[in-house]
C-alpha cells in the first residue's frame, strides 16, 4: 500500500518491542469496574504539559541517538542530533550538557538578522496527539491476567497505547513497567502481600514523577514551545574523580571517568557516599535526569537497570523539612494514599538495591541550620548508612564522611566544544569548524568564560553567522552584545502576526539590578523567588518580558503542605552577576556617597563571584578604578586585578606593562591555588602569548596532569588548559614526593608527549621535571626527533626516584647523569626502607656524596653507642659519613600526633659528629622535642669550627623556624609566616616550653595567631585573668594578636569557665572561643558574661563527641544547638 511521506514518517516513529506490544494488548484490557483514583490538579497539569511534547524514545542503549565512544566522543546513530547543554529549565533542570539538535540559532548572529524559521525547521518534529488528561493507570485487580495491560479507570477507553498515541515521550511504557515489576516477583498481584503491593505502587509513582521532569528539557532559553526528552539532547562533558583513599578537601590528584554511568558503576569510586561537584551550568542536575531516564526505561547497558529503587530529591525544596521520608512522600508521591511515610522507610530499608540522589546541596536552605535534619544525619552516615547516596553540589558540605568519594564535572573542554560545533552549528563543514575555533583563539579573554556551555553556544552561533565577527576586548563587551541579541530576537519575534508585543526598554532594569545584588550579596545567596514576589518587585510587564527573553525561568514546586506554587530563578548565575554588577556601579557612582567597599563586598568572594567584579570594572571606568584599588589590599589578588584592569581599560594594550612585569618574574601555578587564581594566571599567559610577551619562567607546582598531544596543550589537575605556552622560556614541572620510593605508579610522560611539548613551547630554552612521581621515557629514538628540536638544543633535565638528575642528549636521544650527589628518601614502609638503606650503603662504599637524606616520619632515635640512627621499624642507618644534608621530617598537621621523640643534647651532638661531611640538619615535626639550649662548654670545638646549620621547625602552621647559634648554644628565631598562623600545644613539658617561646616570638612580631589549640595542656586562668597557666606551670600572657582559642579535652567548671571568658575579653582580637570534647557548665548566669564579649560579637562554642556542637547565647547564658 502506498504511503504519503507524512504517514511514512509516522510509521518510522512508531515504537517497537514492548512498547508496541501495548497497542496489541489494549483490545484485551477493558474496564472492569475499577475504583476511581484522581490525581491532584498540579500533577495533572504537569502530565498534560509533558504529554504534549513527548517523543518516542528507544529503551535499548544501542538505539539511542548517540553513543559514548570514550574521551568525550560520540557517534551519531540516528537522524536526531544531540548537542551540548546550554543551561537549564529546571523542569529541565539546571546545568549540564544539553543542546538542541539545531544547525542554527535564532537571530543571535546579528541584532538585525532573523533566521528563526531555519532553526524551527531544523528541530526534530514531534507528532502531537491529544494528551490523556487526568488519567490514572492502575495495576490489574484480582482475577486479571498478569500478562495483559491494565485499563483506564475513568472509562475513557483502553490504555496500553503506544507512546505516539499518547503524546509520545521516552517510550512511555508505564503499564509494561508495572507488569515487569509484578513478573519479577513471580506471582500475580492478588497473590502479593500488602507490603509487596505498596512497593510496586511506590516504584510506579516514582517513575511517573521522574518522567514529568526528564521529558521537559528546554535547551535554549527563549525557545519555549519545544520540549525534549533528556536522552535526545544530552551530550556529556568531562568527569573526573579524586583518587585518594580517604576524602580530602584538597585539589587532587584527579583521574578521568568514562561517562555519567561510571558515577554508578566504576569500582574505583564505589562507596555509600559520593559527591558530584560542578559549577553552575556544568550539568549536575542534567546527570540526575539522565540517570532517572535510564532507571525508568531500564536502559540496556546502564547500571541503573539493576537499581530497584531510585530516590531523587531537589534540595532547594527541603526548607524546614527534617524527615527525609516525609519529603519523599510529599514531593515524589503527591497525595497517593496507598504509600505513607512509614511504608517508604521500610521499602528503602528492605530494598536489595536502592540509590538516593540529593540534587543541589548548595541550594539547600537549611545547610547551616542549628537543628539537626535528616540531611545532616545522612552526611554523617547516621541515616542510610548502607544505602548509596549521591550528593550534587557547587561546593563541599561542612562535614564529609571519610568514605566519601568525590567526582567533579569539568565543563566544556576543547573536545566537547568541537563536538557541539560539529553537531549543532556546522555539521561536517571542517572549514567552518576551523573558522569558529580560530575566532575563539583570537578572543583569549573569552577562553575561560566559554567553559560555561551557555556562553559557548552563544559564541559559536554568533561567530558562525557573522563573517565580519568582531574581536571582543573584554568579557563585559561580549556579554553586552549577547544581551542585546536576546532583546533583538524578542523584538523580531514580536513583529510576527498574532504574537505578544513587548515594549520594555532593554536599558531600563534598575529594579532587577537591585534584586540581583541583594540576592548574591548576603551570606546565604538567594537563588529562587516566588513568582508573585518577583512580579510585585519588578512589575508584571517587566517580568513577562524577561521571562520571554529566557533570562528568567519558572518551575513548579510542591510545598511541604502539598500545595503547589511557581518559583522563579535566573537561567544561569552569570545573568544574576551581570545585573548585580550594574547595581554596584550605581551605588559607587552616586555623588557624595561614602560607601565602604569592605562592607559592600563582605559576602562576595572573588573566588565565587569573579564576574561581578569584572563586569563592574568593565561597565564604568571610575568605579573600576575603585574596585581595583580595593583588590590591591587583598592578599594574593595581583593576577585577578589584572583581569579587572583589562575589563576597565577595554583593550589589552592598557595592561601590557603589567603583564610584562608579571612575565619577567617566575609565574607560579600551584595545586593549592583557587580555581579563580589558576584561571587568572592561565588567561594572562594567553594574553602574553597573543602579544608575543616572553615568559621568563613558568613553574607548575604539583598541578601538572598531562600534555594533550591532540589539542597541543598542557592539562592541569584542576582541568584548566594551557593552550598558548608558546612564549615560555623556562618550564619547571614539579611533582609531589610519593609515599613510597618503590611505588611504580606516577605521571607518565610519553615520547610523543615530550616532543609535542617542546614543539608547542616555541620559545622554550629549558625544561625541568622535578619530583619523584614523574615517569619519563628511558630514551627518545633519534628518528623521532624533528631536526628543528635538535637545532634549538633545549636543555631537558629530569630528577629520577633516586634523586639522580639526568639531562637529555639530543645527539643520541639518551639521558646523561649530570650530578654525582644523589638525594635519598627513607619512608615509613619497611620494604622501601630496606631498598633505600641498600642504596645508601652502595653510595657510601663508592664514596659518592649524598646531597640530602630525608627521613620521612621514620626517625626513632640516635644510638650514640653504635653511632647510627634507629628507625621506627627497628632498622638502623649506619652509613652516614657522606651525607651532606639530613632532613628529619615528622608530623606537621593539626590533630593527634605520633608518639613523642625527645632528642637529647648528647644525641644531637653525637649525630653531628658521626656525619663527618654534614653541612645542614633540619628537624621538622611536632613529635620531636629538641633541647631548649646547649651549654657552650659542652660543644666540641670541631663542631663549632664546622658551623653546621641546625634548624628546628615544629610545625609549618606555626610560622617559626629555630636555628642553633654555635656561639652561645641558644636558638635564634625566624618568622616564616606571611599571613595568619595556628599553634598547637600538647601536655608534654618540653612541648609547652617550645610553644610558649613561639607564641612570644609571634606576638612580639605582630603576627596574627588565627588559632591556638591547647590540647590536654590547659590548667587554669590566673586570678587577675591576665595569663593562662599550662599543666607544666608555663604561663601564656594575654596575646593581642590571638583570634581564636581552642581548649581541648580538658573539663572546665563554672568558675574556670568564667575566667576563660574574662581572659578572652582581655585578648582584644579574639572572635572565637571553642571548648572541644570538654565538660562545661550547662548554663551560665548571663550577668556574669563580660559585656565586651557581646559588643564584639565573640562566638563561644562547645563541641561534643556524640551530640554535635552548641553555641552559647551570650544574652541568655544557655547553649543552643549549632
Amino acid at each position: 500500500m502506498d504511503q504519503t511521506p507524512d504517514s511514512d514518517q509516522r510509521n518510522r516513529d512508531q515504537p517497537s518491542g514492548r512498547a508496541a506490544d501495548n497497542r496489541d494488548d489494549k483490545n484485551n484490557s477493558q474496564g472492569r469496574g475499577r475504583r476511581r483514583y484522581r490525581i491532584p490538579a498540579r500533577f495533572r497539569r504537569l502530565r498534560r504539559e509533558a504529554d504534549s511534547s513527548l517523543s518516542t524514545e528507544p529503551t535499548d542503549r544501542t538505539d539511542r541517538t548517540h553513543q559514548y565512544q570514550g574521551a568525550g566522543n560520540y557517534q551519531s546513530t540516528s537522524g536526531a542530533t544531540p548537542v551540548a547543554d546550554v543551561g537549564v529549565d529546571n523542569r529541565a533542570s539546571g546545568g549540564g550538557f544539553r543542546a538542541p539538535p539545531v544547525r542554527a540559532h535564532p537571530d543571535i548572529g546579528s541584532p538585525s538578522g532573523s533566521w528563526t524559521a531555519e532553526l524551527q525547521s531544523s528541530l526534530p518534529q514531534v507528532e502531537r496527539q491529544p494528551a490523556s488528561v487526568g488519567r490514572r493507570r492502575e495495576l490489574p485487580h484480582q482475577g486479571d491476567d498478569v500478562g495483559n495491560s491494565p485499563t483506564e479507570v475513568d472509562g475513557t477507553g483502553p490504555v496500553g497505547a503506544s507512546s505516539s498515541e499518547t503524546g509520545g515521550g521516552s517510550s512511555y511504557q508505564h503499564e509494561r513497567l508495572k507488569t515487569s515489576e509484578m513478573t519479577s516477583l513471580g506471582k500475580p498481584l492478588h497473590r502479593l502481600t500488602e507490603k509487596q503491593k505498596k512497593k510496586l505502587y511506590f516504584i510506579d509513582a516514582l517513575k511517573e514523577r521522574y518522567r514529568v521532569d526528564y521529558d521537559r528539557v528546554q535547551p535554549i532559553p527563549y525557545i519555549k514551545d519545544r520540549l525534549y526528552c533528556v536522552d535526545k539532547v544530552y551530550v556529556e562533558g568531562g568527569f573526573e574523580f579524586m583518587t585518594t583513599d580517604q576524602v580530602t578537601r584538597g585539589s587532587g590528584p584527579w583521574e578521568r571517568l568514562g561517562s555519567y554511568t561510571s558515577v554508578i558503576s566504576d569500582q574505583r569510586i564505589q562507596s555509600v557516599r559520593r559527591i558530584i561537584e560542578g559549577e553552575p551550568g556544568y550539568g549536575k542536575t542534567t546527570v540526575t535526569l539522565q540517570l532517572a531516564y535510564d532507571w525508568c526505561n531500564r536502559v540496556e547497558g546502564s547500571p541503573m537497570r539493576d537499581v530497584e529503587v531510585l530516590i531523587i530529591l531537589r534540595m532547594r525544596q527541603l526548607s524546614g523539612i527534617r524527615s527525609i521520608h516525609r519529603a519523599i512522600e510529599v514531593y515524589l508521591l503527591g497525595s497517593d494514599p496507598r504509600v505513607r511515610e512509614a511504608d517508604i522507610a521500610a521499602i528503602i530499608r528492605e530494598s536489595l538495591s536502592a540509590v538516593v540522589i540529593l540534587d543541589g546541596y548548595d541550594e539547600y536552605p537549611d545547610q547551616h541550620s542549628k537543628r539537626e535534619t535528616d540531611i545532616q544525619r545522612i552526611l554523617k552516615l547516621d541515616l542510610f548508612a548502607n544505602t548509596p547516596v549521591i550528593l550534587t553540589t557547587r561546593y563541599l558540605p561542612d562535614y564529609l564522611a571519610p568514605v566519601t568519594k568525590r567526582v567533579r564535572l569539568t565543563g566544556f573542554d576543547e573536545i566537547a566544544r568541537d563536538e557541539y560545533i560539529r553537531k549543532a552549528v556546522v555539521g561536517e563543514d571542517k572549514i567552518a569548524l576551523s573558522n569558529i575555533k580560530a575566532k575563539l583563539k583570537e578572543n583569549p579573554v573569552l577562553e575561560d568564560l566559554c567553559q560555561v556551555p551557555l556562553v559557548f553556544v552563544m559564541f559559536a552561533h554568533i561567530a558562525h553567522e557573522n563573517q565580519d565577527f568582531q574581536n571582543f576586548k573584554s568579557v563585559t563587551e561580549f556579554f553586552q552584545y549577547m544581551i542585546r541579541c536576546f532583546h533583538e530576537h524578542l523584538k523580531n519575534k514580536s513583529k510576527e502576526l498574532n504574537t505578544v508585543r513587548y515594549s520594555i526598554d532593554e536599558n531600563d532594569h534598575a529594579a532587577l539590578d537591585k534584586l540581583a545584588f541583594l540576592a548574591i550579596s548576603q551570606e546565604n545567596q538567594q537563588i529562587t523567588w516566588s513568582r508573585e514576589g518577583m512580579c510585585k518587585q519588578l512589575g508584571q510587564d517587566f517580568y513577562k518580558t524577561y521571562l520571554a527573553l529566557g533570562i528568567f525561568v519558572e518551575e513548579d514546586v510542591v510545598s511541604y503542605d502539598s500545595s503547589s506554587k511557581v518559583e522563579v530563578r535566573f537561567y544561569h548565575k552569570l545573568f544574576c552577576e551581570w545585573y548585580a554588577a550594574h547595581h554596584i556601579v550605581y551605588i559607587l557612582s552616586q555623588p557624595g556617597q561614602n560607601v565602604s567597599l569592605d562592607e559592600l563586598f563582605r559576602h562576595m568572594k572573588p573566588e565565587d563571584l569573579q564576574y561581578v567584579y569584572r563586569f563592574a570594572c568593565g561597565l564604568n571606568q571610575n568605579v573600576g578604578g575603585s574596585i581595583i584599588q580595593y583588590l590591591r589590599e587583598q592578599q594574593g589578588s595581583y593576577r585577578f586585578r589584572l583581569l579587572c584592569l583589562l575589563e576597565q581599560s577595554g583593550n589589552v594594550e592598557g595592561i601590557l606593562d603589567h603583564v610584562r612585569n608579571l612575565c619577567s618574574q617566575t609565574v607560579n601555578i600551584k595545586e593549592g591555588d583557587s580555581r579563580m587564581l589558576q584561571r587568572s594566571t592561565v588567561q594572562l599567559l594567553d594574553i602574553a602569548a597573543g602579544q608575543g610577551i616572553l615568559v621568563s619562567s613558568l613553574h607548575l607546582d604539583q598541578c601538572f596532569s598531562k600534555y594533550d598531544v591532540t589539542n597541543a596543550c598542557i592539562v592541569l589537575k584542576s582541568g584548566h588548559r594551557l593552550t598558548n605556552p608558546k612564549t615560555v622560556e623556562v618550564l619547571r614541572v614539579s611533582g609531589r614526593i610519593r609515599e613510597t620510593v618503590g611505588d611504580s605508579k606516577g605521571i607518565e610522560v610519553t615520547r610523543e608527549e615530550l616532543l609535542g611539548l617542546f614543539q608547542t613551547c616555541g620559545a622554550l630554552k629549558e625544561i625541568w621535571f622535578e619530583g619523584r612521581d614523574f615517569l619519563l621515557p628511558h630514551s627518545v629514538p633519534t628518528e623521532m626527533i624533528p631536526p628543528t628540536l635538535k637545532t634549538r638544543n633545549i636543555m631537558v633535565s629530569y630528577e629520577d626516584r633516586r634523586g639522580m638528575i639526568h639531562q637529555l642528549n639530543w645527539d643520541d636521544g639518551h639521558w646523561q647523569t649530570t650530578t654525582s650527589e644523589p638525594a635519598l628518601r627513607i619512608p615509613q614502609e619497611v620494604l622501601d626502607q630496606q631498598w633505600a638503606l641498600e642504596e645508601l650503603a652502595r653510595l657510601s662504599n663508592d664514596g659518592i656524596p649524598v646531597c640530602c637524606l630525608h627521613l620521612d616520619q621514620c626517625f626513632s632515635k640516635f644510638d650514640a653507642t653504635n653511632a647510627c640512627i634507629v628507625l621506627t621499624s627497628g632498622l638502623r642507618v649506619t652509613n652516614l659519613k657522606t651525607v651532606k644534608v639530613l632532613h628529619v621530617g615528622g608530623f606537621t598537621g593539626i590533630g593527634t600526633i605520633p608518639s613523642d621523640i625527645e632528642v637529647t643534647r648528647e644525641e644531637l651532638l653525637g649525630l653531628l659528629q658521626t656525619c663527618e661531611t654534614l653541612e645542614e640538619i633540619r628537624f621538622e615535626g611536632l613529635e620531636y622535642f629538641l633541647p631548649l639550649s646547649i651549654q657552650a662548654e659542652r660543644m666540641p670545638p670541631t663542631l663549632k669550627t664546622r658551623n653546621i646549620k641546625v634548624s628546628y621547625e615544629r610545625n609549618r602552621r606555626h610560622g617559626v623556624v629555630h636555628q642553633l647559634n654555635w656561639d652561645d648554644g641558644q636558638w635564634q628565631h625566624q618568622i616564616t609566616a606571611d599571613g595568619s598562623v595556628s599553634v598547637q600545644i600538647f601536655q608534654e613539658e618540653l612541648d609547652q616550653q617550645w610553644g610558649k617561646k613561639e607564641l612570644a616570638v609571634l606576638s612580639t612580631a605582630g603576627v596574627s595567631i588565627n588559632r591556638l589549640y591547647l590540647t590536654r595542656s590547659f590548667s587554669i586562668i590566673t586570678d587577675d585573668t591576665q595569663s593562662i597557666i599550662l599543666t607544666s606551670g608555663c604561663t601564656i600572657p594575654v596575646l593581642n594578636t590571638l583570634r581564636g582559642l581552642w581548649i581541648r579535652e580538658t573539663d572546665v567548671d563554672l568558675d574556670m569557665f568564667l575566667r576563660v571568658l574574662a581572659y578572652t575579653k582581655e585578648c582584644t582580637k579574639i572572635t572565637n572561643l571553642v571548648f572541644e570534647y570538654c565538660k562545661v557548665p550547662d548554663e551560665v548566669d548571663a550577668r556574669m558574661i563580660p559585656h565586651l564579649l557581646k559588643q564584639r560579637g565573640v562566638k563561644v562554642y562547645w563541641v561534643t563527641k556524640t551530640r554535635g556542637g552548641y553555641l552559647l547565647d551570650l544574652e541568655a547564658g544557655n547553649w543552643k544547638k549549632w
